[in-house]
C-alpha cells in the first residue's frame, strides 16, 4: 500500500520546529500541491492559521500538539504517522462569514472558524443593538463585548465568556455576551445556523469597538453582520475516538 504524501507545517515555537525537523527527516516533505494531507505542528492558534492559509481544495489537515491547549490537535508521536492518518476520522467544519463596516464606511470581510467577537476598546462599556434575521431582538446591550461562535469554537473564547458548549453536529450558533452589565442576567442565545446576526454599535465615537475574526482585528467598528458560510468547508483529521464530538463532551465533565 502506498503511503500518503505529507506536507509538514510548523509554528515558530522551538518545540514545533524541533518536531518539523524530526518528522521531515522521517517522512520527507511533499510539495503542498502534491500532498494528500497537511500535518500542522503547533497549538490551536497555528491550526487556525493553517486552515485559513491557501491550500488545494479539500486537502485535510492533521494537527499534532506542539503548543499549549491543543483542542484541535492530536497527541504528538513521531511513529506510525502514515497509519494514523489513514485511520483518522474526518470532521468537516464550516466557518463564519463576517462583514464589518467601520466608522468611515469601509467594509471589511473575513472568515472565522472559531468565532467573531466585538470588544470595547475604550474606557466605557460598549452599547450594542442586536438584530437576528432583520428583527431587532435587543435594543441595547451594555457590555464589554459580544461574540458569535461555531460549534467547533464553542469551547474557546465562547466558553470562557460563559457561553454554551455546542455539539459538533448541531445546526446552531452561540451568541454570547462578554461581561454584560445591562440586561445584567442576559448571557446570550442559541440561534439556528442559517441565522444572520447583525450587531450595531451605539455611539462608536464615545464607546469605540473593535471586531475580531479568529484574532484578525478590525478597528473602529460601527456594524457587523455574521452568518455561517456553508460554501466553505475545512476537513480536520483526528485519531479514532478523539474527534471533536468526544472532545466537546469530555470538556463538559473535566
Amino acid at each position: 500500500m502506498s503511503q500518503p504524501l505529507l506536507h509538514f507545517a510548523a509554528s515558530r515555537a522551538p518545540l514545533a520546529q524541533e518536531a518539523l525537523a524530526e518528522l521531515t527527516a522521517l517522512y520527507g516533505q511533499a510539495p503542498l500541491d502534491q500532498a494528500e494531507a497537511i500535518v500542522a505542528l503547533g497549538g490551536d492558534g497555528f491550526m487556525l492559521s493553517t486552515l485559513h492559509a491557501p491550500r488545494p481544495d479539500g486537502l485535510p489537515v492533521y494537527g499534532m500538539n506542539r503548543g499549549t491547549v491543543g483542542f484541535l490537535m492530536n497527541d504528538y508521536r513521531p511513529d506510525d504517522l502514515h497509519a494514523r492518518i489513514r485511520a483518522a476520522e474526518v470532521e468537516v467544519i464550516n466557518p463564519l462569514h463576517m462583514r464589518a463596516t467601520d466608522t468611515n464606511g469601509t467594509v471589511r470581510e473575513a472568515l472565522a472558524i472559531n468565532e467573531v467577537s466585538l470588544l470595547r476598546t475604550g474606557a466605557q462599556a460598549a452599547k450594542l443593538r442586536v438584530f437576528v434575521d432583520g428583527r431587532l431582538r435587543m435594543p441595547e446591550l451594555v457590555c464589554d463585548g459580544a461574540l458569535v461562535s461555531t460549534p467547533a469554537g464553542s469551547t474557546a473564547y465562547n466558553y470562557s465568556a460563559m457561553g454554551p458548549i455546542l455539539p459538533i453536529g448541531s445546526e446552531v450558533l452561540a451568541l454570547t455576551a462578554i461581561a454584560p452589565y445591562r440586561p445584567r442576567r442576559w448571557r446570550g442565545a442559541v440561534l439556528p445556523r442559517a441565522a444572520v446576526i447583525r450587531i450595531e454599535v451605539n455611539d462608536p465615537a464615545m464607546r469605540p469597538v473593535m471586531a475580531n475574526a479568529d484574532s484578525q482585528p478590525f478597528a473602529d467598528i460601527a456594524v457587523v453582520e455574521v452568518r455561517s458560510e456553508p460554501a466553505v468547508s475545512h476537513r480536520i483529521l483526528f485519531d479514532p475516538g478523539h474527534g471533536l464530538e468526544e472532545r466537546l463532551i469530555s470538556e463538559q465533565f473535566a
